[in-house]
């Protein structure tokens, strides 16, 4: 058994062991723990890395203004030029009309679970869907829409079956995020609004919502993230067409994941070219939708003045 030593200083009063030891210790121990966070993450940055050098390597070779200006009407698989401005077009008005029906649904939802459902049996049942519905695989939402809207109620291929089996998919996401924000938002703001005589739906719309604007549109932007690169659903509800379908509401509509996936099943090198290009397209069009939504929401964020 070990004891620490004792010492008197100047003035003749018994000194406290001395802790420079464990102080060292915690030091080193600090430091190798941070060390291992440090590796973790370059660990976790190489796959990313490696995922976005060969998107950007592979296709840049077609990323040409003749991409973005043409479809691929009339072009077989084999052939040069061609592009993927149908498949744009059907993939942004496919998620804009996902988001419009996704998000408002998504946010009420979790306004009501945190501000008003408490520990009641609605909320609860609610909240268990919404589990139910976040491992839901998005084959089984196309399937859904498939037999629901296309079979039952006989309506065609279109921009809008597809996205109605996104929405299935983007909900969930944004309930979980959004409720996790307005969690965070302290209950002081709310006490205070509430002693000032401001009613309870005013608060959370002019106090709760504007606090954790930011973080809902970070879970907006993850769910948009998600639904913009699903393919399954899609093929079974949209279908895939080679020409220009701006009509969102009439017939099959192509979209970036569906080319991705055509182009990729042509042996042809022209057609794996564009299939990359396509790739490196949704994956810039996705970083340029998140860098837009958190300019937008920082300059709506409160500032605290």
């Amino acid at each position: 058994m070990t004891t620490l030593s004792t010492g008197r200083g100047p003035a003749g009063k018994a000194a406290g062991p001395s802790l420079t030891s464990v102080s060292a210790g915690r030091k080193v121990k600090d430091r190798v723990v941070q060390g291992l966070v440090y590796l973790a993450f370059l660990l976790a940055l190489v796959p990313l890395v490696s995922v976005l050098w060969t998107v950007v390597v592979n296709g840049a070779k077609r990323l040409d203004p003749t991409f973005f200006q043409f479809s691929m009407n009339a072009v077989s698989g084999s052939d040069k030029g061609g592009g993927a401005y149908h498949a744009i077009i059907g993939t942004l008005e496919q998620v804009l009309i996902t988001s419009l029906i996704a998000v408002p649904i998504a946010v009420l939802t979790a306004i009501y679970l945190v501000e008003y459902a408490g520990n009641g049996r609605l909320g609860k049942l609610i909240s268990f869907t919404v589990d139910v519905m976040t491992g839901i695989p998005s084959i089984v939402a196309g399937l859904f829409v498939l037999a629901l809207w296309l079979l039952t109620f006989g309506f065609d291929y279109s921009g809008l079956a597809g996205s109605l089996a996104l929405t299935i998919l983007m909900i969930p996401t944004v309930v979980r995020a959004t409720e996790e924000m307005l969690k965070l938002v302290p209950n002081d703001l709310r006490e205070a609004s509430y002693a000032l005589g401001v009613p309870r739906w005013r608060t959370v719309c002019f106090v709760v919502l504007p606090t954790a604007m930011t973080g809902i549109v970070t879970g907006v932007m993850l769910a948009v993230a998600r639904v913009m690169g699903e393919t399954a659903p899609l093929l079974l509800t949209i279908f895939f067409t080679k020409a220009i379908n701006n009509d969102p509401f009439t017939g099959p509509q192509a979209s970036l994941p569906t080319f991705i996936w055509e182009q990729a099943a042509d042996p042809s090198q022209n057609s794996i070219d564009r299939a990359w290009t396509g790739a490196l397209v949704l994956i810039g069009i996705i970083m340029l939708l998140n860098l837009v939504a958190r300019f937008v929401a920082r300059r709506k964020a409160p500032t605290g003045r």
